[in-house]
């Protein structure tokens, strides 16, 4: 029997506009895929606590949403990292995973958190693009910014492990463009001893859920059944 596909937004955005609005949603029904696109703890339909030791259940959340029976799950940017995460520990729970919008950046402590957490909070510096671009999504309508910026100062992030993602042996896709912040993707790959890498040409963090070559690739790892 064919599994549910999962697909996991990123930080500041949510299901409906990472894989809604961008036709993930549809082309997975076309072709016949049972999914299931939950909102992060913190994010849009999802509960927006304002307290960061809340956020110590960010991967609880997500798992209590997953089905019994192992799944496909593609996760972009924060989506992915948790992902990692639930796979490192609970491995039996995946049939493939995608991961896409990660890299080297999971594996350094740059104090990138508190700086997105106070461009959030009106105080963005003005050389950091990244963190101005976090910000401008934390103001949609659908989010609660003092909830996302609790989220980035969470106590008690857990970190990704050598020996954790050794545990990972279900088949892994990572997608990264060439151009995103994220990379370059050889950590990551040198710790996924199932995992492969499809780089996207001219292609950004951001521009990453939208891409032609991000969707392609996903679908055709899925046909191949990872």
């Amino acid at each position: 029997m064919t599994p549910p596909v999962v697909l996991v937004h990123g930080f500041a955005t949510s299901a409906a506009r990472t894989w809604g609005d961008n036709g993930w949603l549809d082309i997975l029904a076309d072709v016949g895929r049972e999914v299931l696109a939950p909102d992060l703890l913190g994010h849009a339909t999802a509960e927006r606590p304002t307290d960061p030791e809340a956020y110590d259940a960010l991967e609880a959340h997500l798992l209590e949403r997953l089905p019994a029976e192992p799944v496909d799950a593609v996760g972009f940017s924060l989506g992915a990292r948790t992902l990692l995460l639930l796979a490192s520990a609970h491995p039996e729970r995946f049939h493939s995973l995608v991961v896409a919008g990660v890299g080297a950046n999971l594996f350094r402590d740059d104090g990138s958190s508190e700086m997105i957490a106070a461009a959030i909070e009106g105080r963005a510096p003005a050389d950091d693009p990244v963190a101005r671009y976090f910000a401008t999504l934390a103001e949609a309508p659908d989010q609660e910014p003092a909830a996302l910026a609790a989220l980035m100062r969470r106590p008690r992030s857990q970190p990704l492990t050598d020996e954790g993602l050794a545990r990972i042996t279900c088949p892994v896709l990572v997608v990264l463009g060439d151009q995103d912040f994220a990379g370059p993707a050889d950590p990551l790959l040198e710790r996924l001893a199932t995992a492969r890498l499809v780089s996207l040409r001219g292609v950004d963090h951001f521009a990453t859920p939208k891409n032609f070559g991000f969707i392609d690739a996903v679908l055709e790892f899925l046909e191949a059944g990872g």
